[in-house]
């Protein structure tokens, strides 16, 4: 039974990482749970600080995800319309063209925010800019914590 739970862990793992890239699969949920089946075997055993620690951080990252972009869109000058828009245009996005419709959505939908609250068309691209750096900081949060529960996992797997 170790050997299923290690291999469901190594591509949940794999699919955690992917995750982290493509923003329709939620990365760092799919690493955590990763850890959970290896902790799960006889020979594995992880600390629950770790595991708990992890959960948290997970829990963060995963939230912080949603927020970043619309703090990108209020960084570079967006209004609330702005912040809405970006918001809602990710929503869509991951509906009608994931995964790159979470980018362009994001992007699409801070600018549309600012042009509708009267905003030029330069200051609306730089709110709009500003979701989608926001949308790649965010992106690279998820990678470093994905990318750390894998090494946590490999660890555990060659040194336990």
């Amino acid at each position: 039974m170790d050997y299923v739970l290690i291999a469901f862990g190594i591509i949940f793992i794999i699919s955690g990482i992917l995750g982290c890239i493509l923003p329709i699969i939620p990365g760092p949920p799919l690493s955590y749970v990763g850890l959970l089946l290896l902790h799960f075997t006889e020979r594995y055993q992880l600390s629950n600080e770790s595991l708990i620690l992890w959960a948290i951080i997970t829990v963060f990252i995963y939230g912080l995800d949603f927020v970043i972009p619309a703090w990108g869109t209020k960084k570079f000058g967006g209004s609330k319309r702005g912040v809405r828009g970006s918001i809602i245009g990710l929503i869509i996005g991951m509906f009608v063209f994931p995964p790159i419709g979470i980018i362009i959505g994001t992007f699409t939908g801070a600018v549309l925010g600012e042009l509708s609250s009267g905003k030029e068309s330069k200051e609306a691209l730089k709110s709009g800019f500003g979701s989608f750096l926001g949308f790649l900081v965010g992106t690279l949060l998820k990678l470093i914590v994905s990318g750390m529960m894998t090494w946590y996992f490999a660890k555990e797997l060659i040194t336990g």
